[in-house]
């Protein structure tokens, strides 16, 4: 059972969004991550919303962890005036590290490489890989649509309604705080089984 939250992973976007407020939402939960006490693990880069997590977090004094792989310290331009920069050989390892360093992960707007994030922990958390928290924070309405697609796969068969709940999602950072500290269930052994085969 979590039992500490220490560090918060954030996953979000090289690129600041079509929208202001996908912006302002990462400053404002890089400085509650930071007033809170709790360590931000990141990207690594300056740009797009991470920039702004990263930025708003380093502002209020808190500790924030960069982990990049080495094909894009360039590309996504890294940051370097981190608590610690982790430069890895690949973005496995990026996320592998990001899952390691981490108590709990919240995902924002973003694109491919965010939804990777997100599936991949997901997965991890489905296969019993570890027990840690999953939130969405959205208050634009960008991740409605994939809600939908979790919730149409659940009732399609080919999602199981205990590994649909490791994805919660909140409206407010006051929500997503909450929903962090709260523990994650088990999942059960038979997870390849269809409800009416257990």
């Amino acid at each position: 059972m979590q039992s500490t939250l220490s560090r918060v992973c954030v996953f979000c976007g090289s690129n600041a969004g079509a929208r202001p407020e996908y912006r302002t939402l990462a400053e404002e939960l890089g400085a509650r991550l930071a007033a809170d006490g709790l360590t931000v693990v990141y990207g690594g880069a300056r740009v797009g919303t991470m920039g702004a997590v990263s930025d708003a977090a380093l502002a209020k004094g808190g500790e924030v962890i960069g982990v990049i792989p080495r094909v894009l310290v360039d590309r996504e331009v890294a940051r370097r005036d981190l608590t610690e920069l982790h430069v890895v050989g690949s973005m496995h390892e990026r996320k592998a590290m990001m899952n390691d360093l981490s108590d709990a992960f919240v995902v924002l707007a973003g694109g491919l490489g965010t939804f990777e994030e997100l599936f991949e922990v997901a997965t991890w958390g489905h296969l019993g890989l570890h027990r840690k928290p999953i939130v969405l924070l959205d208050r634009s309405g960008y991740f409605d649509p994939l809600l939908a697609m979790l919730d149409h796969a659940v009732d399609e068969g080919f999602l199981r309604p205990g590994a649909r709940a490791l994805v919660r999602s909140a409206g407010t950072i006051d929500d997503a705080m909450t929903q962090l500290r709260r523990p994650v269930e088990e999942q059960p052994a038979n997870i390849w089984l269809r409800p009416e085969q257990t």
